[in-house]
Parts: structure tokens; C-alpha cells; sequence
């Protein structure tokens, strides 16, 4: 990596643009960056640190969080100057150009206050072909960043350490403890991930042994399930997880709880045939026993049936001549059916003539079935006469309704005649009214736009007023400021001028203070100075006088700038008095109220004009419709008198010839109506009359059947006839009875004739209950036999599967057990805390001393060089005190011959002892960052410890670093150096802000 340049703009102590040619200082391979304490050296590293990385070094970072950009900024740029950080190098061989600008706070293009800019970086390569730089496509700071930390191959934090050698770092380094050392070597060798590896085997280590654990408790838990499936044969010792005899002692175990179970099973198996043959012995007898008591009830019961048989013969043999006697009768039910059908329909027609009979009238009540019919022919013929008097009478009814059509439609249009003339009797009247309403509002309306067209100069003229008003009082205060302001800067004049004429009295001393033995004077040009003046009290230098003048020439654009304010006020003023005039603003916002008010009324009595216009509209449309209204009614009255005298005549005519039609009667259709009831109450009667007397004659003919049909079946009526008849359920029920007492009958004499049983009741009576309870107390036995054979045998099946469970579980925890120990092995060795790591060295601690081997081999090729030969850097394995080793770093004094530590060093052995641990560091991370070149490196401070030959003898040492063209910066206030490096880049601290001068290089002075 190669450093070209560096332009920074607003950033730190420099307020301006600064650019440092790192091309030019290289070519002198050794250059010196100089200044005074807080002129800003360290900012120009903090600039190429910021450009790569996008943050300023890790020791100065804390000064910057949360808001970076606003801690880079210089307090000495232009606020509208952006902070910005240019950065081009070549890396990896392509040549690249970095640009970084932090958020800053810019003023507003508009208005007054700040707004945020927002950070933004470029990245761009020189393309050699074009002979032009082209974008790389990459703007976000994250994409930037990761493309440039995978060209460098170091993190900023590598970056800081062997690029920008902080010395103080160093000469810490070597006094440190192992710890401290290891956190250093740590970050630059991003040895984390060894650590990680610790982190891991101890976790490792942790998840195997409480896989282990498990394992032993889910065996542990097997056991004592089977120590509960095995009851008091298996005896488990006091045992917990982990334990290393734990699955054998288990095993163990379960098997002596299996072969114990199963000569109990045997035990268990011959209890229960013992008890089964027992059972069957007893169930047989009990059965026997239960089937003698059943044959001796069974006897018992059908002598007692065939007892109450007998007892009840004389009830059988009654129902049997009850049916007798109902078969015979089922011969007359023919004759007794049809003589009850026919006394059912006399009873029917007689009601039903009876009925139609309380309808007639007295005089007809009477008659015969003849009589009635002859009657209701006569009415039907008098019915059919009145059909032209319907006619007439619907006739008369029409002419009715039309002669009160007429006398409504007169009286109507009567009312509208005389409605029509009291409203065209005050028409006059009001058509004037509402012509008179128009003009005025016409009126109105013209007023209204006048005053409409003298608000708007009025209401100018007001705001001109008050315009007026405001700009009094701030031309007033104008004057006054610029009047002080002129006052201030007379002063500051005055001033500028006292202290130029008292620098220009002392100018001999300024310019004595710039001689130099040897050099010619600036007035006279000898190289002798004899006597050169002295600066008196109270001198006034260049500085002070060029403050005085930028007072002075502040203060003047101040006046001028008041000056300005006052004189556009004053125009601005009088531009507003000649355009409100003279008057108060009070009197002119009365005349805009009271102009305004007046339009106000003039536009409310304005706005009735369209309403007014179209009301007399409306009044001369009413006035022609009600005109042609009262002259419609009037042909229509003289319509209407031929019209009602002609209907006259026909009502009349129509009248009497309905009168003598309707009779007593109400109307013809009333008449129609009575006759019509009369026809239908006759013809009802006599179908009636008809039909009881048919009904009468079929009752007599049954009766007479039925006293045939009686005698022929032999009985003396036909009532007792009808009493023997028995219906359908009557019959069911006794022939039921009847053959279930010949069932039982039969089936009771079965019963007494069998052989077994008849036996059966000769024997002494049989105990059942005896023989249950014999049977029971077997059977009790027998299931308690069983009972414990099947607990037995799954005592066993449980501890076989138990058993099989516990054996898989502990071919299981074998693989489990092995690879804990392997891991907690392999753990102990990586942390330090195992036997077999005789040093107890963590293996991060084993790679960094491994790395700081290599350092202290570079380191100490220099070191021979720097100490003439005498001190030498190793590395040492050795614990310190408890802790543990590694890390450990001492020197060897060829002049002794001893070791010993570091830190016994003196200041200025520590300086060169650190200088070059630092450079071999650099050498070591950049062969581990993957061979990348450093071309371009910084030594910050350390050199003011060490005396001129040491001195000369680093200096020779960097020197040497020019090899192969690179270039190494010492950052430094040491006067002695610069005499002794004359490539320099100066850093001058001024009021305006700092400024870089490059010195020495070639091709300048």
C-alpha cells in the first residue's frame, strides 16, 4: 500500500484546504512531520485513517461517537464549506481515489438556520488506458469500507498499529503482563476465533456431560421402575447420575429381580391348577344340585295348575254355549243391519222435513209434498215478470247519480266564479306592489356596485396606514443602529490606526527578531548583526494589527449594512404615506367599516330583485289562468240547464212504473229478492215431504224381515236375537279363552307324565343354596390364583422389557461417556486446566505466543542494529507467579550475558526496544494479512528520550526501511530532528486555523 495524496478540507484544526503530496516526501524515504503541541500532526493521520476506514483511530474514537461528524469539523471553516477528506493510494495494484464527508450542519439555501447534510463517500480507479478515473459503482460507506479492508487485509485496529506505530503503545507492551499483552496481540492477529474454539470445546464439554447425566438419569429412572415392578426382590444401592459403576450395577441387579420373578410365576402356576380343578369339581356338583330343584318345582308347579284347571272347567263349558248361541244369531244380523239402516234414514228424512216445514209460512205448514211443489211453481213464474222492472229500476238509479253530477259541478263552478272574482278584485293592487318591490331592489343593486368599487381604495389606502405606522417606529430604531454602528466603526478606526503607527515604531525589533547568525538582513544585507534591536513593552506584533484591521473592517460592513437597512425603510415609508395620505389609520378603518356596512345593507336589498321579478311573474300567470277559469264555468253553467230537465222527465216516467212492479216491497230488487227466498224454501219443503214418506215406507218393509229371519233361527223376538249376537271382539276374546285353558290344560298333563320328573319328586328335597355358597368360596380361590398368577407373570414381562429398555439405555450411554471424555479431555487441554498441560497454556494463548515469536525474531534484527549489537528480544514459555504462560517476553544483554524482563529497560532502551518490536509487528501482521506491501509508514513521538548516537543509530534503522522505495514518516516536536531529517511536512498553528508546509523535498526549496 502506497500513499499519493491527501486533501483535506474543514477537517480538524484545518480550516482551509490542505493536500499533502506523499509522492514528493517519499522520495526522500525518510520524511518528518513536525509542529507545535496542538497544531494538528496527529489530525493528518486521523485523516487517511478516517478516508480508508470511515473513523478516526481507535484511541481517539471515543471522542466521536454519536456525532462524528460535527467533533471532525473545524471550528475555524466557513459555514458553508463542506468537511471533506480526499484520499488517493494504490493498493493491491489498482490505483484508487477515496472521497469521505461526514454529516454536517449547513445553512439553509432559504431562510434563516441549519439543516443536516447527510454523509456521502466515492470511491473511483484510475483506468491507465483512458488516462481518466471511472467510478467503481460502490457509494454506501458499508460497501466502501468492505472492499477496501479486503484489498488492505488488516482491520482498522491492524491497520492503526502497523501503519501508524503509536510508540506509547509499544513501551507498554513491553511492560505489560500476560493478559495485557494477549489482548494486543489478539486484535491484531483476530485471534478470536482460537478463543471461540475454547468457547466451543467448553460448551462442548458442558452438552456432553448433561447428555451424559441424562442418559444415567433415564437409566436411573428405569431401575427404579423396575425395582417397583419387582416389589422386595430387587435392591437398588444409593446411586445418582454419573456415577461410573452406575449401568452395570443396574444390570446386575435387574437380573437377579428377573430370576426371582419367575420362580415365583412357577409358584404362582401350580397354586392356580390346584384352585381351578377345585372350582370345576364344586361347579359340577351345584349344577346337579340346581337341576334336581328344578325338576322338583316343575312338578310341583303343574300339580298346582292342574288344580286350579279343574276348579275353573264350569267357566269353559259357559263360554262354549255362549258361542253356540252367537253362531246362530250371525243368521239374522243380515235382517237386523238393513232394519237399522232404515230406522237411521227415516229418523233423518223426518228431521230434515221437519226443518224445511219451520221455514214456510202458518198457512202452508200443512201441505203435502204436491201442495208445496204446485206453490213454488207459481212463485217462479211471478219472479220471472220482474225482470224488465230490474231494468227499469237500474235505469232510474243511474239517472239519479247523474242529476247529482250536475248539481256538484254547479255548485263548483259556482264556487270558482266567485273565487276568481275576489281575486282579480285586488289584482290592481297587486301588481303594483310588486312592481314597485322590483324597481327598488333594481336600485338597490345599482348602489351596491358603487360602494362595491370604493371599498378596494379604501381598504388599500387602510393597510398602506398601517404599513405607514410600522415603518415609523422601525425607521426610528434603524437610525439609531446606524448611527451607533457608524460610531463603532469610527472607533475601531481610530484604533486600527493607533496600533499601525505603534507596530511601525517597533518594526526595527520585529524584523531583528527574524535574524539569523549567518544570514544577510532583510534591510541591510550583512550576514553580522552587532546589535539588533530589542522589543519594548507593550509591542504591537502583525497579528494584533491585522486583528485591529479586521475589526475595524467588520464593524464598517456592519454600519454599511445598517446603513442600507435604514434607507430602504425610508423609501419603503415614504411609499406608504403617499399612498394612505395624511389621515389616521383609526379614521380609515371607520370609513372601510362604514363603507362596508353600507354595501352590506345595499347588497341584502339587492338580492331581492330576482325573487321580486319572478313573484310578479308568478301573479300575471295566476291572473290569466284565474280570467279564463270564471269565463269556462260560465259556458258550462248554461250547458247544464237542458241537460237537467231532460232527466227530470225520465225519472218521473220511470217512477210510477216501479211503484205499481215492486209492491209492498221496498224496491224491485227487494221484491226479486223475497220471491226468489220464497222458490227455494217451497222446493226444499217439498223434496223433504218426499223423502220422509219414502223413508217411512222401506221401515215398515224391515221390521217385517226381521221378525221372519228371528222365528226361522229360533229365537221368540227379534230382540233376543239381536242380544246373542256377539261382535268381533267379543267373539276373540271368549275363543281365546277357551283355547288357552286346553293349552294349559294339555301342557300341565304333559308335564305330570314325564318319567325324570315324576322321578325327581320322589327324592328328598334338593339345597341350590348350599352348593352356591360351596361354589363360591371355589370360585373366590380360584380368581385369587389367578389373580396372582397374572400379576406374576407380568411382574415378569415388565422386567424383561424393563430389562431390555435398561440394557439399550446402557450400549446407549457407552458411545455418550466416551465422547464426554474425549471433549472434556480435549477442553481441558485448549483452557489450560488440564494435568496434561504442563504449562496451562489456553491454546489462543499458545498461537499468540506463537505470533509473538516471530515478532520478537523480527523485532530483534533491528534491535541488534539500534542497541550496536547488544540487546537481543526473545520469547519466553515461562509461567509468572500462578498465572499461566505463554506470553512472555524478555531481552537478552550481550554485554551480561543475562536475561531478563523488559521491563527493567531504562526510557530511552524502551523507546528503540519498542520502535522495533512496533516495526517487526508490522512486518509479521503484514505477512499475515496475506504478503500485503507496506510502502508508507508513520512513528508517532519517542524520540526526545534518546541521545544523539542511539538517535543516529535509529535513524540509520528507518533509513534502511527505504528499501524498495518506501517512505517512513516520523511524527514528532524533537528540534534535533529536523536537522537531521530534511524531507519535512510542517504544521503551522494560526488564528485562522492550521496550514501545512512541505520542506525539503526535491524540486523545492
Amino acid at each position: 500500500m502506497r500513499l499519493h495524496r491527501l486533501q483535506m478540507t474543514a477537517f480538524g484544526p484545518f480550516g482551509s484546504t490542505q493536500t499533502v503530496d506523499f509522492d514528493e516526501l517519499a522520495a526522500a524515504g525518510l520524511f518528518l512531520l513536525h509542529g507545535p503541541t496542538g497544531a494538528g500532526k496527529t489530525s493528518v493521520l486521523d485523516a487517511v485513517c478516517y478516508a480508508l476506514y470511515g473513523k478516526v483511530p481507535g484511541a481517539r474514537e471515543s471522542g466521536h461517537s454519536g456525532a462524528q461528524g460535527s467533533a471532525l469539523r473545524s471550528d475555524h471553516a466557513d459555514p458553508a464549506v463542506p468537511t471533506k477528506v480526499v484520499l488517493e493510494l494504490t493498493v493491491a495494484g489498482r490505483r484508487l481515489e477515496i472521497t469521505r464527508q461526514p454529516a454536517w450542519l449547513r445553512p439553509k439555501l432559504r431562510g434563516k438556520g441549519t439543516t443536516t447534510e447527510k454523509a456521502q463517500s466515492l470511491l473511483r480507479e484510475h483506468d491507465a488506458a483512458a488516462g481518466a478515473w471511472k467510478s467503481t459503482g460502490s457509494r454506501s460507506h458499508h460497501e466502501i469500507g468492505e472492499e477496501l479492508t479486503q484489498l488492505l487485509g488488516m482491520s482498522r485496529d491492524q491497520f492503526c498499529q502497523v501503519v501508524l506505530l503509536p510508540q506509547g503503545d509499544f513501551a507498554r507492551f513491553l511492560r505489560a503482563d500476560a493478559e495485557a499483552r494477549g489482548k494486543l496481540l489478539g486484535k491484531l492477529f483476530a485471534t478470536e476465533r482460537f478463543g471461540e474454539v475454547e468457547k466451543r470445546l467448553a460448551e462442548r464439554r458442558r452438552a456432553t456431560e448433561t447428555r451424559v447425566k441424562e442418559a444415567d438419569a433415564d437409566l436411573l429412572a428405569r431401575a427404579h421402575r423396575m425395582q417397583q415392578a419387582a416389589g422386595d426382590a430387587m435392591d437398588l444401592p444409593a446411586l445418582t447420575p454419573g456415577d461410573p459403576g452406575l449401568a452395570a450395577t443396574v444390570l446386575a441387579e435387574a437380573a437377579v429381580a428377573r430370576s426371582t420373578a419367575r420362580e415365583q410365576l412357577d409358584v404362582a402356576r401350580a397354586a392356580l391348577d390346584a384352585a381351578e380343578a377345585h372350582r370345576a369339581e364344586a361347579g359340577r356338583k351345584a349344577a346337579e344340585v340346581r337341576e334336581l330343584a328344578r325338576l322338583q318345582s316343575r312338578f310341583a308347579d303343574a300339580r298346582a295348575r292342574a288344580d286350579r284347571l279343574e276348579e275353573g272347567s264350569a267357566v269353559c263349558r259357559e263360554a262354549e254355549r255362549v258361542m253356540e248361541r252367537s253362531r246362530k244369531a250371525e243368521a239374522v244380523a243380515p235382517a237386523l243391519d238393513l232394519r237399522r239402516a232404515a230406522e237411521a234414514e227415516h229418523r233423518a228424512a223426518t228431521a230434515a222435513d221437519r226443518r224445511a216445514r219451520a221455514l214456510l209460512p202458518a198457512e202452508r205448514a200443512g201441505d203435502g209434498a204436491a201442495g208445496l211443489a204446485a206453490a213454488a211453481r207459481r212463485a217462479a213464474e211471478e219472479l220471472g215478470g220482474l225482470e224488465s222492472a230490474r231494468r227499469a229500476e237500474h235505469r232510474l238509479h243511474d239517472l239519479t247519480a247523474a242529476r247529482d253530477r250536475l248539481d256538484r259541478q254547479e255548485r263548483d263552478d259556482e264556487e270558482a266564479i266567485q273565487e276568481a272574482e275576489e281575486w282579480l278584485a285586488g289584482w290592481e293592487e297587486t301588481r303594483a306592489a310588486l312592481q314597485a318591490r322590483a324597481e327598488a331592489a333594481q336600485e338597490a343593486a345599482t348602489r351596491a356596485e358603487q360602494l362595491a368599487a370604493g371599498q378596494e381604495p379604501a381598504r388599500r389606502r387602510l393597510e398602506a396606514a398601517r404599513e405607514r405606522d410600522r415603518l415609523v417606529a422601525e425607521t426610528r430604531t434603524a437610525h439609531k443602529r446606524a448611527a451607533a454602528a457608524r460610531e463603532n466603526a469610527a472607533a475601531a478606526h481610530e484604533h486600527w490606526n493607533t496600533l499601525r503607527e505603534q507596530r511601525l515604531d517597533g518594526i526595527a525589533a520585529e524584523l531583528a527578531a527574524a535574524l539569523r547568525e549567518g544570514e544577510p538582513c532583510a534591510v541591510c544585507g550583512s550576514p553580522e548583526h552587532p546589535a539588533p534591536a530589542g522589543m519594548s513593552a507593550g509591542h504591537v506584533d502583525r497579528a494584533a494589527e491585522e486583528a485591529a484591521r479586521a475589526d475595524h473592517r467588520r464593524l464598517q460592513e456592519e454600519a454599511d449594512r445598517a446603513e442600507r437597512h435604514h434607507a430602504g425603510l425610508r423609501e419603503s415609508l415614504a411609499a406608504a404615506v403617499a399612498e394612505a395620505g395624511e389621515d389616521s389609520t383609526e379614521d380609515l378603518a371607520r370609513e372601510l367599516a362604514e363603507l362596508t356596512e353600507r354595501h352590506r345593507r345595499e347588497h341584502l336589498a339587492a338580492s331581492d330583485l330576482h325573487p321580486a321579478r319572478e313573484e310578479l311573474r308568478r301573479a300575471e300567470q295566476e291572473h290569466a289562468r284565474r280570467t279564463a277559469d270564471r269565463q269556462e264555468a260560465a259556458v258550462r253553467a248554461a250547458a247544464r240547464v237542458g241537460h237537467r230537465e231532460r232527466l227530470d222527465q225520465e225519472r218521473a216516467t220511470l217512477e210510477q212504473e216501479l211503484a205499481e212492479a215492486r209492491g209492498a216491497a221496498a224496491s224491485v230488487a227487494a221484491r226479486a229478492a223475497q220471491l226468489e227466498r220464497t222458490v227455494t224454501l217451497l222446493d226444499e219443503a217439498a223434496e223433504a215431504a218426499r223423502a220422509a214418506e219414502d223413508a217411512a215406507h222401506r221401515l215398515k218393509d224391515a221390521d217385517a224381515r226381521l221378525a221372519d229371519a228371528a222365528y226361522r233361527a229360533g229365537f221368540e223376538t227379534p230382540q233376543a236375537a239381536a242380544d246373542a249376537l256377539l261382535d268381533a271382539a267379543e267373539h276373540r276374546a271368549l275363543q281365546q279363552r277357551i283355547d288357552a285353558w286346553q293349552q294349559e290344560y294339555a301342557a300341565v298333563r304333559a308335564v305330570l307324565a314325564e318319567e325324570e320328573t315324576a322321578a325327581a319328586d320322589r327324592l328328598p328335597p334338593a339345597d341350590p343354596a348350599a352348593a352356591e355358597t360351596v361354589l363360591a368360596a371355589a370360585t373366590r380361590r380360584a380368581r385369587e390364583a389367578a389373580s396372582a398368577y397374572d400379576a406374576a407373570e407380568r411382574r415378569c414381562a415388565d422386567l424383561d422389557r424393563l430389562s431390555a429398555e435398561a440394557a439399550r439405555a446402557a450400549r446407549a450411554l457407552a458411545p455418550l461417556r466416551a465422547e464426554h471424555d474425549k471433549v472434556a479431555r480435549m477442553a481441558g487441554l485448549a483452557a489450560g486446566t488440564s494435568a496434561d498441560n504442563e504449562r496451562r497454556m489456553r491454546l489462543e494463548s499458545y498461537v499468540l505466543a506463537a505470533r509473538l515469536e516471530q515478532v520478537a525474531a523480527a523485532a530483534t534484527a533491528r534491535l541488534l542494529k539500534m542497541s550496536g549489537g547488544r540487546y537481543t528480544l526473545v520469547h519466553s514459555d515461562d509461567r509468572s507467579g500462578r498465572g499461566r504462560s505463554g506470553l512472555g517476553l524478555h531481552v537478552v544483554d550481550a554485554w551480561t550475558g543475562r536475561e531478563r524482563d523488559t521491563a527493567t529497560l531504562s526510557g530511552g532502551e524502551t523507546f528503540f526496544a519498542s520502535l522495533a518490536l512496533a516495526l517487526g509487528l508490522a512486518d509479521v501482521v503484514t505477512d499475515e494479512a496475506g504478503g500485503v506491501r507496506l510502502d508508507t509508514l508513520f512513528i508517532d513521538e519517542g524520540f526526545g528520550s534518546l541521545d544523539d548516537q542511539t538517535l543516529d543509530e535509529v535513524l540509520d534503522v528507518l533509513d534502511s526501511l527505504r528499501e524498495r522505495d518506501r517512505s517512513v514518516g516520523i511524527v514528532s516536536h524533537v528540534a534535533d530532528l529536523k536537522r537531521r531529517v530534511h524531507a519535512q511536512l510542517e504544521v503551522v498553528k494560526g488564528r485562522q486555523g492550521s496550514q501545512l508546509r512541505q520542506r525539503g523535498v526535491p524540486g523545492r526549496g
